[in-house]
């Protein structure tokens, strides 16, 4: 089958669309996996603030990465169904970022299950401080709610 100038150069498009897309979801990977050690780092340091901004980050890091996904599934399609004419040396580059997007993966989901795991066993340490407190007030008596003795008897003199 003899491709056309104009057939080929789609191709080309394509595979370079791809490419950057791949580049692309790449860097957001190490963004999050930056993300995710940096908020570990808060975990270890028990600094609220910080976890908090490091889970916002997160948050908008995991949202791009959905939204870049849903333009790369349909580009993957497209690739595998047109890639008989791509020749070896890009083949041999897509297939390089695919395995490194794939390593990455990899290193996030176990740096999440770290974080996770530091998480839940900094969330026992505060449920067991929490059963350990003794409220110092709880046997004592309100002074608002005692009653006073009240005369019962007035004495004039005139």
């Amino acid at each position: 089958m003899e491709l056309t100038n104009e057939e080929l150069n789609e191709r080309v498009a394509l595979l370079k669309r791809f490419r950057a897309l791949l580049e692309q979801q790449r860097s957001k990977f190490q963004e999050y996996l930056t993300v995710l050690e940096k908020q570990q780092d808060s975990i270890s340091k028990e600094d609220p603030e910080s976890l908090l901004a490091h889970t916002e980050l997160e948050q908008q890091v995991v949202k791009n990465l959905a939204n870049l996904q849903k333009v790369i599934v349909p580009m993957s399609r497209m690739y595998k169904a047109g890639n008989q004419e791509i020749s070896a040396s890009e083949q041999e580059s897509i297939n390089k970022i695919q395995n490194d997007l794939t390593d990455l993966q990899n290193r996030v989901l176990n740096q999440n299950k770290i974080n996770r795991d530091l998480l839940r066993v900094h969330i026992d340490n505060i449920r067991q401080q929490i059963q350990n407190f003794k409220n110092p007030y709880k046997n004592n008596r309100n002074v608002y709610n005692q009653t006073q003795p009240v005369a019962q008897l007035v004495e004039v003199d005139a």
